[in-house]
Parts: structure tokens; C-alpha cells; sequence
């Protein structure tokens, strides 16, 4: 049921747009799809996903692994990146987000990786997420 990852992309996209605490933390319009080219400041970029079946017998359903990457531009710290990472964690906590066509059954965090892009040897912070969905 890969269908389920573009709309709990853009439910989790719309919910962090409208977190005011996190676009103070890092500015407005700074969450992506693809990472933008020579962007200073803090920004966030969608990452990977891997999505698995989790039907029962009577209903259609997706467990996803999915990751968000804030990245530290050229003026910004890797404290500042642990700092939004760490608000995305706990704005995305119970969020009650409505994914197009799903129900969210449960979307909780599971790690957080701070680490160097090898080749702009920019600070990143991944969150990985583990998100269940149903079909409705």
C-alpha cells in the first residue's frame, strides 16, 4: 500500500509548515521535498521512506519508516539543527494529522542521527519516524 506515503508526506509537510514555534526556529518556507542548492540557514528535507503492508484479514494498511533531515547551512550550527530536530520530534507527538484517504493509527520517533554530508561536510540531524496507516 505505497499510496500511503505521499499523503502522510504532505499531512506531516502541511502539520510543520504550521508549527509557528518551528518557523521561528528556522524560518518560513524552509521544509522541502528535494534539498535546495546553496541555502544558508536551517532547513528541512524530506528523506527516506521504506513502506511495508500491514493489512489484517478485514482491512488494508501501511507500517512506513520514514525520515526527515534538517540540514545546517553554511551560517548555522549543529546546535541549532539538534535544536529544530528536537522541535519537529515533539511537534510531530501526537499530532492529529488527516493523510488524504488514511487513517493515522500511530506515528512515533525512532532515533535521531547528527552527522556530516561527506561531500558539503555540512552538520544534518535524521529523524526517523515509524508511521502505521489504514486505508479508509
Amino acid at each position: 500500500m505505497s499510496d500511503a506515503i505521499l499523503p502522510l508526506r504532505r499531512a506531516i509537510h502541511a502539520h510543520l509548515a504550521a508549527d509557528a514555534g518551528l518557523t521561528a526556529l528556522i524560518g518560513a518556507g524552509r521544509l522541502h521535498d528535494e534539498p535546495p542548492r546553496a541555502l544558508a540557514g536551517l532547513y528541512v528535507v524530506h528523506g527516506e521512506v521504506t513502506a511495508e503492508d500491514w493489512s489484517t484479514g478485514s482491512d488494508r494498511g501501511c507500517e512506513q519508516k520514514l525520515s526527515l533531515v534538517v540540514w545546517a547551512g553554511d551560517s548555522a550550527s549543529s546546535r541549532k539543527a539538534l535544536e529544530a530536530a528536537a522541535h519537529i520530534v515533539a511537534s510531530l507527538e501526537g499530532a492529529a494529522l488527516a493523510p488524504e484517504g488514511h487513517r493515522l493509527v500511530n506515528l512515533g520517533w525512532l532515533s535521531s542521527k547528527l552527522a556530516r554530508d561527506p561531500k558539503t561536510h555540512l552538520p544534518t540531524v535524521t529523524l526517523t519516524f515509524r508511521a502505521v496507516t489504514e486505508a479508509l
